[in-house]
Formats: C-alpha cells, sequence, structure tokens
C-alpha cells in the first residue's frame, strides 16, 4: 500500500471535500482504535459499502462507490491511495458539537498522525460545560495543542468576537485546525505554530488543554506523554498556562492520570503548583478506570488504573 501523509496537504480541495461529505447528511462517531480494530476485523467488514465505511470506518472500496464528484475531490485533495485492486482513504470525518471534523484516517500509526476519538468529544464537552457555567466574558482563549482543533472551535462557536488561537507544532495538525475552523464556519480562528505557548504572546480568558498522557514506545505526538509515567506534558502544561491567565482567567485541562497504590502523583504536583501560585483549583476524576490494557506494558508495572481527569484552575 502506498504510504500518505497524515493529513492532506491541499486544504482547499479537502475542505471542499468535506463540504460535499456534509451534504450527504454524513454523520459518524469516532471509537477507540481498540474498538475499530475489532469491528473492521469482522469479515464482512472487509470492503467498504457505504460513505461512513469509507469515510468513518477508513475501509477500502471499489472506484464504483462513492459519487463521482466525490471520488473526484478526494483524489485532488490527496486523500485517497491504491490498496491492490481498491482504493483506500486517507482522511477521516468525525461528528461532534454539529459540525463534521477531518483528522487522520485508522489507523493513526504515523509519529504526527491527527487523532480524534472518544478523548476528543470528552474534553470538547468539559470545555462545553465550563463555558456554560461561566460568569464572565472570553475575550482571548488558546487551545494549546489543538490536533484536530475541535475544543477550540467549540470555544469559537459560544465566543463570538473573541479571539481563539488553535496552537500545534505539527504542521499536519495545524492544516487540520484550518480546515476544521472553516468547516464550521469560525473563519476567524487563528492557526498558529508554536511549541507549548513560547510563540503566542499575551495573557487568556481561557486556555484549554488535551496534552496526550501516555507512555508510548512509539513516540506519536498525539499520544507519548513524557515524563514520570506520561504526566510529563500535561504537568508543563499546566505550568505554562497558570503564568498566561489573565485576571478571571481559567484553565481547563483534560487528561489522564497514572494512580500507584492509590495515589495520584499528578494531582499531588497540580496542588503544589496551584498552592504556590495561590490559585482556585478543581480537579476530578471523569473515568476512574481507562486504557486498563496499557497495563501491561511494562511501564507500568506499579500503576494500578489510568483514570480520565478534568484540572479547572482560575485566578482570582
Amino acid at each position: 500500500m502506498t504510504q500518505s501523509e497524515p493529513f492532506p496537504q491541499n486544504e482547499e480541495a479537502v475542505l471542499a471535500l468535506a463540504r460535499a461529505v456534509r451534504d450527504t447528511g454524513y454523520t459518524f462517531t469516532t471509537v477507540t482504535p481498540a474498538t475499530h480494530a475489532h469491528v473492521n476485523a469482522r469479515p464482512r467488514n472487509a470492503e467498504a459499502k457505504s460513505l461512513r465505511d469509507v469515510f468513518g470506518w477508513s475501509r477500502p472500496f471499489r472506484a464504483d462507490l462513492l459519487p463521482e464528484p466525490i471520488l473526484r475531490l478526494m483524489r485532488e485533495a490527496g486523500a485517497v491511495v491504491e490498496d491492490g485492486p481498491l482504493l483506500r482513504p486517507t482522511i477521516r470525518f468525525s461528528s461532534l458539537d454539529g459540525e463534521l471534523f477531518a483528522h487522520s484516517s485508522y489507523p493513526p500509526s504515523a509519529a504526527d498522525a491527527v487523532f480524534f476519538g472518544p478523548d476528543t468529544m470528552r474534553f470538547a464537552g468539559a470545555v462545553i460545560a465550563h463555558l456554560e457555567g461561566r460568569s464572565g466574558p472570553v475575550r482571548r482563549a488558546v487551545d494549546l495543542g489543538c490536533g484536530s482543533g475541535a475544543a477550540g472551535i467549540c470555544v469559537a462557536k459560544r465566543a463570538p468576537g473573541a479571539e481563539v488561537v488553535l496552537v500545534d507544532i505539527n504542521p499536519a495538525a495545524m492544516r487540520a485546525a484550518r480546515v476544521n475552523a472553516r468547516l464550521a464556519g469560525t473563519d476567524g480562528v487563528d492557526v498558529r505554530h508554536s511549541d507549548m505557548l513560547r510563540d503566542v504572546e499575551g495573557q487568556f480568558d481561557l486556555i484549554v488543554s488535551n496534552p496526550p498522557f501516555m507512555i508510548d514506545t512509539a513516540a506519536r505526538a498525539y499520544r507519548h506523554g513524557g515524563g514520570p509515567l506520561g504526566a510529563g506534558l500535561s504537568l508543563a502544561v499546566a505550568e505554562q498556562a497558570v503564568e498566561r491567565l489573565a485576571p478571571g482567567g481559567s484553565l481547563v485541562l483534560f487528561t489522564g492520570a497514572a494512580i500507584v497504590e492509590g495515589e495520584d502523583p499528578f494531582r499531588d504536583a497540580v496542588e503544589a503548583l496551584c498552592g504556590r501560585a495561590g490559585l482556585d483549583w478543581s480537579y476530578r476524576e471523569f473515568d476512574p478506570d481507562e486504557y486498563g490494557e496499557e497495563l501491561a506494558n511494562a511501564v507500568y508495572d506499579e500503576v494500578e488504573r489510568l483514570a480520565l481527569v478534568i484540572l479547572t484552575v482560575t485566578r482570582r
């Protein structure tokens, strides 16, 4: 099979393709890679039979399955490769918040793949819930390590007139975020290359982030958190973000925490950080036990569970 980019280069063609797919009424809820592998392994799913099979399940397909205009746009976008006698999509479209989001096809094995999955939906849900309960206006916001840009776009939809910046170090993610912002009608969103917040100036009323939190031996950017038990990047995000909050500003961080002997080292580090800075904070386990299959990895030998957590920090 021909190797392909983690996200196509031709953004205008991808946008035209996304709009054409949306116009068919297409929707798709993207599952975890493990569920995706299980469902696709069923013999009856070896070949695509519908638009959802192609753009949701990333199944190989015959050229005559798709309407000619959509196949033509796929070719223009560089979003399809030959796979023996069949064709294979190199892009996926997922539904969230009434929009479609373009991201990398399955499997997201490239180091710079643009990931979108259940955690994206959980993260966006946490951000939306924060906005609904927030009392002050959002004038300036940043989605740090934006990936597909989903959370930042959800913010932009709810804070018209705000300056919303999406930052990432992955060029493929930046392409996807630009396409998705335009697809959602949030053309004013600003997508920038930045290592964390180093190349973005000023303070923010809202900082949101869903950093990777696993120990990934392949060091894939969307998955590898580094540091102790994968918490390195999450802690670095928290440390940078709290320095850049405007008065009344908040950080919403959705991440994972490795629990060892009933203790949460990431929570302890956050408590110390917020205590030193005199910041209000809340921390809760969104799900006490996710990614249990990862515990078979030797690097998690002392970990009893991986929890999904939501940290909210507010500067008075």
